[in-house]
């Protein structure tokens, strides 16, 4: 299971933490994804974090977004700094970093709204 939280509503330059609690398999050992989907978008990587803790972010959100895990709590978090109206969507999580239309389950997701 994935189940997103931590979403809701920001002016332009706020911050949200997001979370992301995997479930049902050995979390430490997997490489973990964020997505997000914009109204009337497709889905869209946003970055991952390997089960080396090592982080790769699309250049849209380097230097504002942050991936981190706790493998403990089987929890990935994407913390977001300097959010800008276009990062207004719904994200995800997911594991495996496959192509995102080889994915057959999603999970919950998390809508944050950025208001200019």
């Amino acid at each position: 299971q994935l189940q997103a939280s931590g979403g809701g509503s920001v002016h332009a330059g706020g911050s949200l933490r997001l979370s992301c609690v995997v479930s049902g398999v050995d979390f430490s050992s997997y490489v973990v994804g964020w997505y997000r989907q914009a109204p009337g978008k497709r889905r869209e990587l946003v970055g991952y974090i390997s089960s080396a803790n090592n982080t790769v972010y699309v250049d849209s959100v380097k230097g504002r977004f942050t991936i981190s895990r706790d493998n403990a709590e089987n929890t990935v978090y994407l913390q977001m700094n300097s959010l800008k109206p276009e990062d207004t969507a719904v994200y995800y999580c997911n594991i495996e970093l496959r192509p995102i239309e080889r994915y057959d389950y999603w999970g919950q997701g998390t809508l944050v709204t950025v208001s200019s």
